[in-house]
């Protein structure tokens, strides 16, 4: 597989990281599937025009009905439309600092780690996590660069003490940069996982963090590895609490529509996905963050003071867990 690293460069260091973040996530989901559960198929890919990706897919598992983790480093030339989507609209305004002409093509970089959970158990949530690292230019000097990412938490049922403990993991990786660095990216996720035509949230929300960037390049590194360590300690100890509680066919049912509601927010909304397209990415790596089974039932509304309702209200108005 061809990549573009220049050893020492930011380019090499997130790209190591990604694939090592991606290899410990791994062995901790396989370590809670268990002796008898399903491990992850892996595919190597490469991308035209540059660079590629290794996408891991763990399907019908003892706890996960599905988990994907992928990471990719992928380089070569974006269209002037792209380049602005990824770095700005004021990019390339009146062409850009390097001469590149304003209507001419523009070279990148872009390494990224990307993963969604989807427990069987309704009672255990759905989790998603992204970081990644982008670069315009030629790599010695770049143009622009920004880092981005975050995790958030899309429980079919609420458990206030699991979005709570996911919450407080978070704010301790973002507290070691920033103490008042939390609080943003917390409103910032809250304000980017929803769903205009439903008028709520995809979930109880984590940190998202996009187009990241300013002097110090080496300490907003350091925040997406702090972040990108947090999230296995955040997330997998409230599936291992949840993974074998009861439920019923009804509970079962709900959560599909839940994971419906998920589907349309990745294919309308989620700017990975649309930059995962326009960018000639492989689409069964770009679509693995969809649930193997999800629902949607002609207007569907649940019983009033349900617990189906009260996570509703929340998905609705937002609540501070942290």
């Amino acid at each position: 597989m061809s990549t573009m690293t220049l050893a020492g460069t930011m380019r090499a260091q997130m790209e190591a990281l990604v694939r090592e973040r991606q290899d410990a996530i791994c062995r901790a989901i396989e370590h809670l599937e268990g002796p008898a559960g399903a491990r992850f198929r892996q595919d190597e890919w490469s991308r035209p025009g540059g660079g590629g990706g290794t996408t891991r897919v763990l399907q019908q598992g003892a706890v996960f009905e599905k988990a994907g983790v992928n990471v990719s480093a992928v380089h070569g030339l974006l269209s002037p439309e792209a380049a602005r989507g990824a770095a700005g609209p004021d990019y390339l305004s009146g062409g850009d600092p390097a001469g590149h002409p304003a209507d001419g093509p523009v070279p990148f970089f872009a390494a990224s780690l990307s993963l969604v959970l989807h427990p069987h158990n309704p009672m255990a949530p759905t989790a998603h996590a992204n970081y990644r690292y982008f670069e315009l230019g030629d790599g010695a000097a770049p143009e622009a660069w920004w880092f981005g990412g975050g995790a958030d938490l899309t429980p079919a049922y609420l458990f206030e003490e699991d979005a709570a403990h996911f919450h407080r993991a978070h704010k301790a990786a973002c507290d070691r940069y920033d103490a008042t660095l939390y609080p943003r990216l917390k409103r910032a996720c809250d304000e980017y996982f929803f769903l205009p035509h439903r008028g709520e949230r995809r979930g109880v929300g984590g940190i998202f963090f996009d187009r990241l960037t300013g002097d110090d390049r080496e300490g907003l590194f350091a925040l997406v590895r702090d972040c990108a360590d947090a999230f296995v300690p955040a997330y997998l100890p409230v599936v291992a609490a949840r993974k074998d509680a009861p439920f019923t066919a009804a509970q079962r049912r709900w959560q599909g529509l839940r994971r419906g509601r998920y589907v349309e927010f990745n294919l309308v909304y989620d700017r990975g996905t649309l930059f995962g397209f326009k960018t000639g990415g492989r689409a069964e790596s770009i679509l693995m963050s969809l649930p193997l089974v999800a629902r949607w039932e002609y207007d569907h509304q649940p019983g009033p003071g349900s617990p189906e309702a009260l996570l509703v209200e929340v998905l609705r108005t937002p609540r501070e867990w942290a």
